[in-house]
């Protein structure tokens, strides 16, 4: 049989199916017309390698003063039934209007008029069959469907100049991806961070679904920056995980590119041979590749690859069109392609099945071989790229396990920050089940939690319920600062106190916690800049894992030294984070968690600590309040003081590094240094602390904080608090041109000579407890140990040579010496039990931990 240029190709289960439009010999006149849709069931027979005609079929239509054509055709679900079944869309115009029918093929080869419809306009823009049988066109920006369930034809309030894509979306239903002008929204939008891209672009992507005429999000699928290029999309995955949609689309754009996306953004792009592609179709081949294969309206058609990138695998021209099924029967998908050719008008003569693998069939080759030789040398290359494909497939395979591996990893430390933060919210924690995160439990699911967990959990209820005064946020610079005000009472329980951040909204792409350094700030009026500390005040934990903190009982051995600096009331924790990286979410809320240790103290001396973390609060961060600037620090000049609050100084002093410098002048007072500070650097002091001063001067400089500490009128200490060495550096360079000559300039790394005090007074503590931990011994009544000169028996003062004249004298001597001697056994065998043994090591331990961490900070100064 001849083939038309209208005919149209479909393939289905391994069938291909040609439809026709023949007009019967026997119709003589126009007036009685009638028309005749012709199918045939082709099948590919792999013993002559050639199309053979299974079936066929035809279905009659009168077409008096009217002319019948073919529009599409499309493998769609019967909802009757839910079976696939072939459906074409027929039209038949007349003068005054044009009617519309689809027509659904049964596998007796019998058509089943579905639904028709009239329009007085011609269908031409964005024409899909989708499940029901149903039609979607789009026909003057605007968006028309019609179901087999209604028979009419209904529209979509929305106006688009494109669709796209038509097909199902988990949890959705049928979903039709279009692009619009872009809506820019009055208020405030949920999904903030694309305003922006539809403001530059003009034109969004948007999703409606068909059943419940409501809309799904654009960036779900791709970027609005798309939507100026994109003229084609298959989604090939899409599922929906904790209420979002998962989905895997791959998109040909106008540049002639094809761009791989996955959950909204492009992960691979590749480069077309041809201009205009018009659609795409993807293909899962026997090796378990994925193929793409793109048409254009040219006639051309290429085959893009994804194994670790997208890459164009093979081209063809004069191609007619391309289908996708199992043609012969393998189980996996193949690429059939059908050639135009002038000179051979028989159906399917001209063709070529590939999957760009072992399967390669092309019509009118003969495969008979004349060479033996020639079919040998194939053979063994065969055999080769087999081989090849065997290990590169095995190595895939690993690659493969080892990304699960990581995905997993990546889950269930995303868990873990879930389940800790419900833990501190006084929330219930519900584990997801094993099974569905292809998980294998170590442990016997139990329906009551173990007992561990609500110690967990009542560890909470030792924080008293007033423990902060006030949570604060400020931005200087790129950082994001957040403080906690701690009550004086509350802190001074605690050590190893800080900070930590986490993100509260479910993102399930990048982990919850923010990256963020802590520092514990002290302020009074009189020495705020020196009391500036980082949260490391210890050496790194050695092997011995004791629950001591030999820092708390230096302040308690040595209170008037550490008393110098005494708190206003309340000690501050900061943490300071980059600001960039959450700028990305627009709009983000974090929980403010804080960990320490919490001591008790108990009857016998020891002290106790127990890991606490507690809930501080929340804190919000949007674009919308950064450029306001409220939460900026507001540092302004009121007769001669600097009226920034007192979270203004402690986030400057939270980032800032600390420099602090002795300067000597053996011939001239350092007056200078104070007329340099308020004259050329322009500083004024804070009136919360009047010791610190703000440096107000533009450039780098602003924003620098001085503290001015002059012993005598010959000897100071400056203490500079900037951002980075390039400031201090510039301070400097200023300050040694004011300086008097001869004048000395030494940077301080701490006292030497109270840390070399405070060490010998540990050592000496160190020794004295070794020393009673030598001779102890332990009574037990009715059984006393005694030894040495602590017999209860005297020895006789008699002179030893009047003892060793006599025969009893020595036998009396012997006697003697060998009590002694047991005795002395005695006293080095004696034991001591558990309560007392722990106690005197851990005396031990936490005296040498106070030397350890004495000494090294002497190393560090």
């Amino acid at each position: 049989m001849l083939l038309g240029e209208q005919d149209q190709f479909l393939s289905y289960n391994g069938e291909v199916l040609v439809f026709q439009l023949s007009n019967p010999k026997h119709a003589e006149e126009a007036d009685d017309k009638t028309v005749n849709l012709c199918v045939r069931r082709m099948v590919f027979n792999r013993d002559t390698k050639l199309f053979v005609q299974k079936s066929s079929g035809a279905f009659s239509m009168r077409a008096s003063h009217s002319k019948i054509e073919m529009v599409c055709c499309s493998c769609t679900t019967d909802s009757r039934t839910g079976i696939i079944l072939p459906c074409i869309l027929m039209k038949n115009q007349k003068q005054n209007s044009i009617k519309y029918f689809l027509l659904l093929l049964h596998r007796s080869n019998q058509f089943e008029p579905s639904f028709y419809f009239k329009l007085d306009y011609e269908l031409k823009e964005d024409i899909r069959l989708f499940a029901g049988p149903s039609l979607l066109w789009r026909h003057a920006n605007k968006l028309f469907y019609i179901s087999s369930n209604t028979c009419v034809v209904q529209s979509a309030p929305v106006h688009l100049s494109c669709v796209v894509w038509t097909g199902e979306i988990v949890g959705e239903g049928t979903v039709v991806l279009g692009i619009r002008t872009a809506c820019l929204p009055e208020t405030k939008d949920p999904d903030g961070f694309s305003v922006s891209d539809r403001a530059i672009w003009g034109s969004e992507f948007f999703g409606y679904a068909i059943q419940s005429q409501k809309f799904l999000s654009g960036t779900c699928f791709m970027p609005h920056a798309y939507s100026r290029v994109v003229s084609s999309v298959y989604v090939c995955r899409s599922e929906r995980l904790r209420k979002q949609h998962r989905i895997s689309l791959v998109a040909i754009t106008h540049k002639s590119q094809l761009i791989w996306f996955q959950n909204g953004a492009p992960k691979g792009v590749c480069e077309l041979p041809y201009e205009k592609p018009c659609s795409v179709k993807p293909a899962l081949t026997s090796s378990s590749d994925l193929l793409f294969a793109v048409s254009f309206a040219s006639g051309n058609s290429c085959v893009v690859q994804r194994r670790d990138s997208l890459q164009v695998a093979s081209k063809w021209q004069k191609v007619k069109c391309v289908l996708v099924d199992d043609f012969i029967g393998s189980g996996s998908e193949q690429l059939l392609l059908l050639f135009k050719d002038d000179s051979n008008t028989d159906v399917l003569n001209t063709f070529k099945i590939t999957d760009l693998g072992e399967v390669n069939y092309a019509g009118g080759i003969n495969y008979k071989h004349d060479v033996p030789a020639a079919e040998g040398l194939q053979e063994n290359g065969l055999l080769t790229v087999r081989a090849l494909e065997t290990r590169l497939q095995a190595g895939w395979t690993s690659v493969r396990e080892l990304q699960q591996h990581l995905r997993l990893q990546k889950r269930v430390i995303l868990e873990s920050c879930r389940a800790l933060i419900d833990l501190v919210e006084g929330r219930t924690h519900i584990l997801p089940n094993s099974k569905e995160e292809g998980l294998v439990s170590l442990w016997d699911d139990v329906e009551n939690p173990p007992d561990s967990l609500s110690k967990e959990t009542s560890s909470a209820s030792e924080v008293p319920e007033h423990f902060t005064e006030e949570l604060w946020q400020r931005v200087v610079g790129d950082s994001l600062v957040v403080g906690v005000k701690l009550t004086e009472s509350f802190y001074l329980s605690l050590s190893d106190v800080s900070l930590s951040l986490v993100m509260d909204q479910d993102f399930s792409s990048i982990s919850p916690i923010i990256k963020c350094q802590s520092k514990i700030i002290k302020l009074n009026k009189a020495f705020s800049a020196l009391a500036v500390s980082s949260s490391q005040i210890e050496p790194p934990p050695k092997k011995m894992k004791l629950d001591l903190h030999s820092k708390n009982d230096l302040r308690k051995e040595f209170p008037k030294r550490s008393s110098r600096i005494q708190l206003d009331g309340a000690k501050t924790v900061t943490a300071v984070t980059s600001l960039p990286p959450l700028l990305a979410f627009h709009r983000v809320c974090c929980v403010v968690l804080l960990h320490a240790r919490k001591q008790n103290h108990q009857n016998d001396g020891l002290q106790q600590s127990k890991k606490i973390t507690v809930l501080c609060g929340k804190i919000l961060l949007s674009l919308e309040d950064i450029s306001s600037g409220r939460y900026s620090i507001k540092m302004l000049r009121d007769n001669s003081y600097c009226t920034g609050s007192m979270e203004d100084i402690l986030a400057v002093l939270a980032v800032s590094v600390r420099f602090s410098f002795q300067i000597v002048s053996c011939d001239c007072t350092l007056t200078p240094v104070s007329s340099w500070l308020l004259g050329e650097m322009e500083c004024t002091p804070f009136k919360e602390c009047q010791d610190s001063i703000f440096c107000h001067k533009a450039g780098n400089i602003h924003g620098t904080v001085f503290n001015w500490a002059q012993k005598n009128p010959f000897e100071g200490a400056l203490t500079i608090f900037c951002r980075n060495l390039t400031v201090l550096f510039q301070c400097l360079h200023s300050l040694t041109r004011v300086l008097p000559p001869g004048c000395s300039v030494k940077l301080l790394r701490g006292s030497k000579a109270a840390l070399n005090e405070q060490l010998a007074l540990a050592l000496e503590k160190e020794m004295l407890t070794l020393k009673k931990s030598l001779f102890l011994k332990e009574t037990k009544a009715g059984n006393s140990l005694t030894w040495g000169n602590e017999s209860g028996k005297k020895i006789s003062k008699a002179p030893l040579t009047s003892l060793l004249d006599t025969e009893e004298g020595v036998q009396q001597f012997r006697k003697k010496l060998q009590k002694e001697r047991e005795e002395s056994v005695q006293s080095l065998n004696q034991t001591l039990n558990g309560a007392l043994y722990q106690k005197t090591a851990l005396k031990i331990a936490e005296a040498q931990l106070s030397s350890d961490m004495i000494v090294w900070r002497l190393a560090k100064s």
